[in-house]
């Protein structure tokens, strides 16, 4: 192949890695000022998120067009193909990780201007703290292609997990003791679902690198703590 060819092929996955590094860029922030928003009660940061949601959506737009004319034009095989589908998978992710943090701007506008005790959120902070943290990571990861540092997130999941569990409990106790706090806890709940979802796509993405970095699947089962869908009725 021609080296100018191989050189413009570079160049075209190159602009790949930076449109998924701008994406993760946006979902980032949409997530922060998300949960600053909640904290704070702050409706107009809320909105900016909300706003904020479509140029998530361009940019993965153009990265599954792009990818898409790369294909046509260049027929990769091999890594090459690993690199280009998992731009897309990874946009895929980032994506509904925008949405997700959307969707929690619009239940902080529905719950800003009710006033309860600033413990009760305390809960659901720290679970975006740690969800953030993944998000970080994974987005590293991808930039380096460093499969190492994939498979650290993806053996972090059930963290997220397991403090959604807590704050499932949490919440439910607030609700219990007045119930005053019933219409707010739900929303919370919501809001610490869509967090841990979150959590889900870090993984995804995860596995996304250590495919394209290997050409294997990651090996044994995502890590899972999420037992409020479980019910218990005392009978094995």
């Amino acid at each position: 192949m021609p080296e100018h060819i191989v050189t413009s092929f570079d160049a075209e996955l190159e602009l790949l890695r930076s449109k998924i590094a701008e994406m993760g860029g946006v979902a980032e922030k949409m997530l922060d000022d998300s949960t600053r928003a909640l904290v704070r009660r702050d409706s107009a940061l809320a909105r900016q998120v909300i706003e904020a949601d479509s140029r998530l959506d361009n940019l993965q737009r153009e990265v599954e067009e792009n990818a898409v004319a790369t294909i046509a034009r260049r027929q990769p095989v091999a890594v090459d193909l690993r690199d280009i589908v998992s731009a897309i998978r990874v946009a895929g992710d980032v994506e509904r990780i925008g949405d997700l943090a959307k969707n929690t701007s619009k239940r902080v506008l529905a719950i800003s201007s009710e006033a309860h005790p600033a413990k009760i959120v305390v809960g659901v902070q720290h679970m975006s703290d740690l969800v953030q943290a993944q998000l970080k990571d994974v987005l590293d990861a991808y930039a380096e292609r460093n499969e190492q540092k994939a498979l650290d997130v993806w053996s972090r999941d059930d963290r997220i997990d397991a403090l959604y569990n807590s704050v499932f409990r949490e919440l439910l106790t607030y609700m219990m003791e007045d119930t005053r706090n019933i219409t707010y806890c739900t929303h919370l709940l919501f809001l610490a679902k869509n967090i841990e979802r979150i959590g889900d796509h870090t993984t995804n993405i995860a596995e996304t690198i250590y495919y394209v970095t290997t050409g294997e699947a990651v090996a044994g089962e995502r890590p899972k703590g999420d037992t409020t869908s479980f019910t218990t009725t005392g009978e094995i």
